[in-house]
């Protein structure tokens, strides 16, 4: 009798292992704001310093410990430079592109007050002074990470038409954040205006290793006597802060006043006056 083989017997497969469940998350944690100051509390915050603040407060500090500063004032008559670009003004935009301001004045009139008393224009190197035969003007204004100084580079071959786009340039680099170190480098003398902030007078620091700077102030109108008599005239204070080691005090009072003559008769700009 045959016999019968043995059935085989199969064992189930075990089932299959369900995945793990997700993990949980947590929902993102939300930046506290921070509280605001409570009237009559005496809490104090500890703030980091920006790299741009700590480099500004240390080379106005290398300017305070380094130069012998002085500054002299004067005062300047706006009315023939204000009417002068309220005539022109429209014109000027229409052939140029770009608005005309007052600190192209002021720069043309420092450039050419400069190169009448080139000391300004120079500085000091150990116990060398350097005079430069070029005029690279540094102009102040402002950008979101602070106080930054581009430079209008051979001023003495600008016009004023070639000052106000350079500047309006420069002035858009810094809002945007894209100014150079290159754009900073170099500057043999320095224009900065408070004036449009409404500083009436201020005495500027120089920006080392220069020798000066001319600092313009709002204008406002106030009585003035003109050939004897009272009269309302917007006026500008204008200082310039020197270093006396290498700027006498006749020079620097005959650079201002200079200027003073060139903005107050513009005329005197166009025919090298």
């Amino acid at each position: 009798v045959a016999s019968t083989p043995p059935a085989q017997t199969t064992s189930a497969a075990p089932p299959a292992a369900s995945p793990p469940p997700p993990p949980k998350t947590s929902p993102p944690v939300q930046p506290v704001p921070a509280a605001a100051p409570v009237p009559g509390s005496r809490e104090e915050r500890l703030v980091k310093m920006t790299p741009m603040r700590m480099k500004i407060a240390s080379r106005l500090k290398e300017s305070q410990n380094t130069a012998a500063s002085l500054t002299t004032f004067n005062e300047i008559d706006m009315s023939n430079l204000m009417a002068m670009r309220q005539k022109y003004k429209d014109q000027f935009l229409d052939k140029h592109g770009v608005k005309l301001g007052f600190m192209s004045a002021f720069v043309a009139a420092a450039t050419s007050a400069l190169q009448e008393i080139p000391a300004v224009n120079g500085r000091i190197e150990g116990d060398h002074i350097v005079y430069h035969d070029y005029i690279d003007i540094s102009v102040a204004v402002s950008s979101p990470r602070g106080l930054v100084v581009p430079v209008l580079r051979n001023c003495e071959t600008k016009s004023f038409a070639d000052i106000e786009a350079n500047i309006v340039e420069l002035g858009t680099k810094a809002k945007n954040n894209t100014i150079t170190l290159e754009d900073m480098a170099g500057g043999t003398f320095t224009v900065t205006n408070g004036g449009i902030f409404g500083s009436l007078m201020s005495t500027p620091m120089i920006n080392q290793p220069q020798s000066a700077i001319l600092g313009m102030h709002a204008i406002k109108e106030r009585p003035v006597v003109v050939n004897g008599e009272i009269v309302i005239r917007p006026m500008m204070y204008v200082a310039l802060t020197y270093d006396h080691r290498l700027i006498d005090g006749r020079e620097s009072v005959t650079f201002l006043k200079s200027i003073k003559e060139k903005v107050e008769d513009p005329e005197r700009l166009l025919l090298g006056l």
